[in-house]
């Protein structure tokens, strides 16, 4: 069971947010403001953190720095949860090493998604056989570029079968097409295409593998709406086409795709 640590001075938006987790199955701890939340953080040791930035005694903008400045919970994702929408804000809270934002009111559904994609995210960052991980390739990359990177990357999950662009992420992300593409290539060394083309691929495999859908549909489900252009670029990525791996033995095909 996932835990889940709701950092909120506003007791009816800490207790409403701490019901709704509790019924998704999270096991939810809650704190008061940003020092009640740094010293809960320290022991429960939580998958995912929800914290309010305008909060006394200790805003989320300074909790957050220094959540990522304690290696008991520096690698512990942190949403914020804000009524502004302001840029500058959101900026800020990247900066101090947030992954994403919620806002508010709560749309409970959003809530949802963003936990259980972050909670995704962070389970590959662990998964040594993950062929995109979330770490830098080099030392250039700074929190904003992480964090975009991983909004980005919770995007694309999502949104498979959208027309996906720099442009459109950019505009998702809240940042420019420029500087989303200097963030992916300092984090993966992708472009913004080569990378929406990797996870698309990398979902349509695992589709293959696992699902009884048809090659046209899971085609579709991923972005692809040429099948002829989806074959092309698969076995281009994996070696084998979708059709072959279809029909052969999936421990001989596994082989043979490994990147």
């Amino acid at each position: 069971m996932n835990r889940v640590l709701v950092v909120d001075d506003h007791l009816d938006d800490r207790s409403l947010l701490a019901e709704f987790l509790r019924q998704q199955g999270f096991r939810v701890f809650m704190a008061s403001d940003g020092l009640d939340g740094l010293a809960k953080a320290r022991v429960v040791r939580p998958d995912l953190i929800l914290m309010d930035i305008n909060m006394p005694n200790c805003d989320g903008l300074t909790a957050c720095r220094k959540l990522k400045c304690d290696p008991a919970t520096s690698a512990v994702p942190l949403i914020f949860l804000t009524a502004s929408t302001q840029p500058e804000e959101r900026v800020a809270g990247l900066e101090a090493g947030a992954i994403d934002y919620i806002a508010k009111p709560f749309h409970f559904e959003e809530v949802r998604l963003r936990i259980a994609i972050h909670l995704r995210l962070d389970s590959i960052a662990h998964d040594s056989e993950s062929n995109v991980g979330i770490h830098p390739l080099n030392q250039e990359a700074t929190n904003i570029d992480l964090a975009l990177f991983r909004q980005v990357k919770a995007i694309v999950l999502a949104n498979f079968a959208d027309e996906l662009d720099v442009e459109a992420l950019a505009a998702r992300a809240g940042t420019s097409p420029r500087r989303l593409s200097l963030a992916l290539k300092r984090c993966i060394g992708l472009t913004v295409f080569d990378y929406i083309r990797e996870e698309r691929l990398k979902e349509s495999r695992r589709l293959l593998l696992e699902s009884n859908s048809d090659i046209v549909t899971i085609a579709r489900s991923v972005g692809y709406t040429n099948g002829a252009n989806f074959a092309t670029a698969f076995k281009t990525r994996f070696g084998i086409s979708p059709s072959v791996l279809r029909r052969g033995n999936n421990g001989a095909n596994e082989a043979l795709i490994n990147p």
